[in-house]
């Protein structure tokens, strides 16, 4: 096998019944830089020694050979064990992946920051400990795994990969303690948080570009200067890996709008919890927009939707507004059609195309009404050298509809009661006026 041939990928998927498809492993593995040159499916339940039958893993095996292949790419999830003896049939330096294992991969190779890279660093810990485990038994039983089945046996690396997996939680405790701290102030300082949740390539960064008044303020842009200023639009999987957030002027409001990793369907639990930290942006933000891509099939979009309200169902706990993405590529026929569709799963959606911008400013107006409701406040700010700067704040913070100056000012506005009770607290420190 030649140098050259490390990127070339034999795509594999079994099925319990039905067709197995293959466009979207095909996709992951073109993100991770690899290039399918053959595709082997099977339909039968699952065979607890190779996963496929022997003789599928017997043709994969000279597939692997024919096309010069360097890798094996499973759209499915090998156990430890169906690893080892798959790797035991292929020529000598050829490799395996397993859906979960390719995903892991893509992450990395995104992953730019300390803490979306202890996340990914977990959740590789997290597919390992198993295999790690695996290895011991064989080992035990003089069973040495060769190539790529499940690499040599290391007596230490199973309490290595517990003790770093424990030291990683600590860490990643500790980022989600500062983001709940800033997600706090925010709220405190009259923002209402959105979150863009989402199918991979549904288009999200797309639309928070479009509802972006101003640059990038990312999460942790004071602790970590080299994340991302921008929210990156490309036509690929898994673009998106850090949380970006950017300011969204929408009518009376200061709303910020996160984009986030996108979902992408059966994913185990332990991937998901991996990525606790991104997806607590989501979990913890006064209203999720669920993107999806519109121009796909009914039977697509409904499965989609299903992941993403799995995901969510667990911790959300926000309302959710489903955003049918990407109108300007079917017409209306067809979004009616499928409006009436998945008006079970998404009842009253809105349709746009961040691409163009059809649709944005009905967006806007359904995120208004959809968020908490504004209450309406009169503060009287007694007249002193520094009441201008409480009057500033409120204007910065909250939607003034009528100031009046006299003796006193007596400012009416609208805002969230957490922005009314530190409106009411800035006014009550004020001195008095005449007072040293």
């Amino acid at each position: 096998m030649t140098e050259h041939t490390a990127d070339r990928a034999v795509i594999v998927k079994r099925v319990d019944e039905g067709t197995a498809t293959t466009d979207e492993i095909e996709q992951l593995a073109q993100s991770a830089g690899y290039h399918p040159v053959a595709t082997i499916t099977q339909t039968r339940t699952e065979d607890p020694a190779f996963h496929v039958g022997e003789g599928k893993a017997d043709e994969i095996a000279r597939c692997v050979a024919a096309t010069d292949a360097g890798i094996v790419i499973f759209d499915n999830q090998l156990g430890p064990y169906q690893t080892f003896n798959l790797g035991n049939k292929l020529p000598e330096g050829a490799e395996i992946l397993d859906r979960f294992r390719l995903i892991l991969e893509i992450f990395g190779q995104r992953a730019t920051t300390r803490p979306a890279q202890l996340q990914v660093e977990l959740a590789e810990l997290r597919y390992e400990l198993p295999r790690a485990e695996a290895k011991a038994s064989l080992a035990k039983r003089e069973e040495r795994p060769g190539f790529m089945g499940l690499g040599e046996y290391d007596e230490s690396r199973e309490r290595d990969i517990k003790a770093r997996i424990s030291r990683i939680r600590d860490e990643l405790d500790s980022v989600q303690d500062d983001a709940k701290r800033r997600r706090e102030t925010r709220r405190e300082s009259g923002f209402d948080l959105v979150a863009l949740a989402g199918y991979t390539n549904a288009g999200k960064s797309t639309l928070l570009r479009r509802l972006a008044v101003d640059h990038a303020v990312e999460e942790n842009a004071e602790k970590h200067p080299d994340l991302p200023e921008t929210a990156a639009s490309e036509d690929r999987l898994f673009t998106t890996l850090e949380t970006t957030t950017r300011r969204a002027d929408i009518d009376r409001r200061d709303v910020l709008v996160t984009d986030t990793v996108g979902f992408i369907s059966s994913l185990p639990h332990w991937l998901v919890e991996s990525f606790r930290s991104t997806l607590d942006s989501v979990y913890r933000a006064d209203l999720v927009l669920l993107v999806v891509d519109v121009s796909e099939s009914v039977d697509a979009i409904h499965e989609k939707l299903v992941t993403a309200h799995d995901t969510l169902s667990e911790r959300n706990e926000a309302p959710i507004l489903t955003v049918l993405n990407k109108t300007d590529l079917i017409d209306d026929a067809d979004l009616d059609r499928k409006r009436a569709a998945l008006s079970a799963l998404a009842p009253d959606p809105v349709a746009v195309s961040a691409r163009t911008g059809d649709g944005v400013a009905a967006l806007t107006d359904a995120i208004d009404d959809r968020l908490p409701d504004l209450v309406e406040e009169r503060i009287v700010v007694p007249l002193s050298d520094d009441s201008m700067s409480v009057i500033s704040w409120i204007h910065d913070n909250a939607h003034v509809t009528d100031v009046e100056y006299g003796e006193q000012a007596v400012v009416e506005f609208e805002a969230k009661p957490a922005t009314i009770e530190r409106a009411r607290s800035k006014v009550q420190s004020l001195p008095a006026p005449g007072s040293v």
